[in-house]
């Protein structure tokens, strides 16, 4: 994988906070047969309640990606998912913490979808119809929308 990108909550590269340690996380970009992506809201009471994101979370001690992927998608979605084919990685900057992002793709998984959290979800086509899209997703979709030639 290539070195990670750099996303900003703000947009600004400068006063970028890499000095802190980053927190790991798994997400799940769900693709289904149609070619759409599944997206979820923030829980409430959450930094950035409501805003869309690709389902995941935080890597725990002695976890690889794709098993704290594995946990967190039957945990806060229902889904048992198959294989997890890993694609990119992002490093975010946002106030509250610096997050590096390790983005999967699924494209098996069994079990309905049951947010467990809360949260609300749609399967969307490029470009996307639901707002606000948290800051560290919106350059996955163009990313995503780029690989499949669509102008987002």
């Amino acid at each position: 994988m290539d070195r990670p990108d750099l996303v900003v909550d703000g947009g600004r590269a400068e006063g970028a906070r890499q000095d802190r340690a980053a927190t790991d996380v798994a997400v799940g970009i769900l693709i289904d047969d149609h070619g759409r992506y599944l997206l979820t809201t923030r829980p409430a009471g959450k930094v950035y309640a409501g805003h869309w994101e690709f389902p995941g979370g935080k890597l725990e001690a002695g976890e690889t990606v794709e098993q704290a992927l594995r946990r967190e998608l039957q945990e806060e979605i229902g889904v048992t998912i198959g294989p997890a084919e890993p694609w990119r990685q992002s490093v975010v900057d946002y106030p509250h913490a610096l997050v590096r992002l390790h983005f999967c793709k699924v494209r098996q998984w069994s079990g309905c979808l049951h947010m467990r959290e809360g949260q609300s979800f749609s399967w969307e086509r490029l470009p996307v119809g639901c707002s606000p899209v948290l800051p560290g997703t919106v350059p996955v979709l163009a990313w995503l929308a780029d690989e499949s030639g669509i102008r987002a």
